[in-house]
């Protein structure tokens, strides 16, 4: 007997790729459940299904920097419940050093649908009852019409997950003047911030403050420095300065929204425009100026 069920959750989290840098993503989890029936003629009900398997990929995966440790371009050092990770792409050396669970580290060359629905297999098998024989994942991006941009970011006052500085989402954006809509606004706003690191201007340090791993040579020229205390502990990361946009204010949707519509409105100060910006998945935040 079969079970599935169709957008049971989805993952918002950013992974390192030697082409690409560090880029935030958002992919939606499909479950197909194979099994005997239990004692309520039930391979697993579906309130077990939401609570055992979402819990359980959210733990391992969800809002956290996703590492493929096999790659040439990987270094990691662990110690006393802290990780440093160096990672050479192709637009520049990527370096953190951050509590254990800012990081999920696969055993791949790349983060792609297959390794990482390996790597849940692994952790989805112990948290099933027996008599779930097995459990097969459908990972998928949101099918978009319009403009999307990908990025990265770490919100040091939340009091959950979202304080780890390098997760991330895929996220499409929508934004009328005068009312209209503005495809090419859209176009230019997901141009900006594709594969982009978004960072409050407060956060940011000198390169030369942080305490990295030693593998990287001196790299003040090139990088922003950025570093925080949050509850779970102390953050830091160095970024090739291409690949961050810098604001005024924390980097929540409902600022990223707001920042961009009072961008446009600087540029062209007798129109009005609304930004409809997402934060992954069917949820964001709409600004009006």
């Amino acid at each position: 007997m079969q079970l599935f069920v169709k957008d049971l959750t989805v993952i918002d989290f950013s992974y390192l790729c030697p082409f690409r840098g560090m880029v935030g993503e958002s992919w939606i989890v499909d479950v197909l459940l194979d099994g005997g029936l239990d004692e309520q003629n039930m391979v697993l009900d579906f309130a077990k299904v939401k609570r055992t398997i979402k819990s359980t990929i959210d733990a391992v995966c969800d809002h956290r920097l996703l590492v493929p440790v096999k790659h040439q371009a990987c270094h990691i050092k662990q110690q006393a419940e802290r990780t440093w990770v160096d990672f050479e792409s192709q637009r520049g050396a990527i370096h953190l050093a951050c509590p254990d669970q800012a990081f999920a580290l696969i055993e791949t060359d790349v983060i792609d649908f297959d390794s990482v629905n390996q790597y849940l297999q692994v952790a989805l098998k112990q948290a099933l009852p027996d008599n779930v024989a097995s459990i097969s994942l459908t990972l998928r991006t949101e099918v978009l019409e319009g403009a999307f941009y990908h990025y990265s970011h770490g919100l040091k006052k939340h009091d959950g997950n979202c304080q780890r500085i390098a997760h991330g989402h895929r996220s499409p954006i929508t934004i009328f003047e005068q009312g209209i809509a503005a495809p090419q606004l859209d176009s230019y706003w997901a141009n900006r911030w594709q594969d982009i690191y978004l960072a409050a201007i407060e956060d940011c340090v000198p390169v030369s403050s942080l305490v990295l791993s030693g593998q990287q040579a001196d790299i003040e020229a090139t990088h922003f420095g950025f570093h925080y205390q949050a509850p779970q502990g102390d953050f830091q990361l160095a970024m090739p300065k291409q690949c961050c946009d810098i604001i005024p204010h924390d980097t929540t949707v409902e600022l990223l929204a707001d920042f961009i519509a009072k961008e446009l409105v600087k540029q062209n100060p007798t129109k009005q425009y609304k930004v409809i910006a997402f934060e992954g998945v069917g949820k964001g935040a709409i600004a009006v100026h």
